[in-house]
């Protein structure tokens, strides 16, 4: 079996600029990886597709503000993501506090995020650098796609 090529990191090109701002969300595959470009008030954000906790597809997700952070909303489980960071948000309290009162927490990055950059009216996407594992990594490639129909399947079975 012949081991994966490395990266090459790109900038791959995404499309013309104006194409992508009339679409708002573009879904692209670069490198086997599974990219969702976001036009959204007047920038540009990438991110893995598939949302970390479930395997969702985020492109079908709402943006809201979201604690200063302008964010996706999975629409499988309501699950609320940066768009630039990859960070998911959380409403919660703190029971320490003599009067919790329910605030935006951090669960950390949880959604792999990608480069944006974009020259002469042409947008072009790097791939994340960052070896690390994230949560998202799970739902990308060749397994993720036998993981995302498990994930369906399950989902279907519960209602």
């Amino acid at each position: 079996m012949a081991e994966k090529e490395p990266s090459t990191g790109g900038p791959h090109f995404v499309g013309k600029k104006d194409e992508l701002i009339e679409a708002k969300r573009s879904f692209r595959t670069l490198e086997g990886r599974d990219i969702l470009i976001i036009y959204h008030q007047g920038g540009f954000y990438a991110m893995d597709s598939y949302c970390y906790h479930a395997g969702g597809m985020l492109q079908n997700g709402d943006i809201e503000e979201i604690d200063g952070k302008l964010c996706i909303i999975c629409p499988k489980h309501k699950y609320k993501i940066s768009l630039a960071k990859g960070e998911c948000l959380y409403k919660g309290t703190n029971p320490t506090e003599k009067l919790p009162v329910p605030r935006w927490y951090s669960k950390g990055v949880k959604q792999r995020t990608h480069t944006v950059t974009e020259t002469n009216g042409e947008v072009y996407v790097k791939l994340s650098e960052d070896t690390s594992w994230i949560e998202s990594d799970y739902y990308q490639g060749e397994k993720g796609k036998v993981e995302r129909a498990k994930a369906e399947a399950a989902e279907k079975k519960k209602s």
